[in-house]
């Protein structure tokens, strides 16, 4: 069984000593190590690329929103996690666009942190719903005139549709009669020509820039 490798970064011990209490109790999730600080979680996933971080964003020193901001500079394949107390916008956003794929509150039960840590290691993301209504409140933003949307090519903007509403690579496969390795192919060209982090940015971008109607 392939085990996902997971770091903690928060400043409070009695949070690392529980979340690692449950999750080393999930035979598929591995705690590579914990770090107490912003430049110390981005320190510590240079050394151990871990898969999963799950990040505070109220830290000694640099936050977590610059603290995700690097970690994805050193190892843009670790995927992000935000888990705190706050749903701010100055806290939401920034940290979204630093490059978190999952949004979550330290009130998460257990058992849905986990499937968002697997969630997060299949390039998935998971929002707390809270923070889901704020993002789709930013959706209501004009769409430009000027849109680098028209550089994507018709196929990609399938799979990007495809990718707004909510559907995994194996899934877009499917559905377009491609392979999974095509469908990589072509959200990696997608991200590249929108100027996008990952596949959440993405999604939020082709809703915001009405490429698929908001239900």
């Amino acid at each position: 069984m392939e085990r996902i490798s997971v770091l903690m970064v928060d400043d409070h011990r009695l949070v690392r000593q529980g979340l690692q209490d449950f999750l080393e109790l999930q035979d598929d999730l591995e705690i590579v190590g914990e770090a107490s600080s912003g430049e110390e979680g981005v320190q510590l996933t240079q050394d151990l690329l871990p898969d999963v971080v799950l990040m505070d964003l109220v830290l000694p020193g640099i936050d977590g929103v610059e603290a995700t901001r690097r970690i994805k500079a050193v190892s843009p394949s670790t995927q992000i996690i935000v888990l705190t107390s706050f749903t701010d916008d100055d806290k939401v956003f920034p940290s979204i666009k630093a490059g978190a794929i999952s949004y979550l509150l330290k009130d998460v039960q257990p058992e849905e942190l986990a499937r968002a840590i697997r969630a997060a290691h299949r390039n998935e993301a998971v929002l707390h719903p809270e923070v889901a209504a704020k993002l789709m409140q930013e959706f209501n933003i004009p769409r430009p005139a000027d849109n680098p949307v028209e550089q994507l090519t018709e196929r990609e903007l399938e799979v990007l549709r495809l990718i707004a509403r909510g559907k995994s690579n194996k899934e877009i496969a499917d559905t377009l009669i491609i392979s999974e390795k095509t469908v990589k192919t072509h959200v990696s060209n997608i991200l590249s020509k929108l100027h996008l982090a990952d596949r959440t940015q993405a999604a939020i971008y082709a809703l915001r820039q009405r490429i698929v109607p908001m239900d």
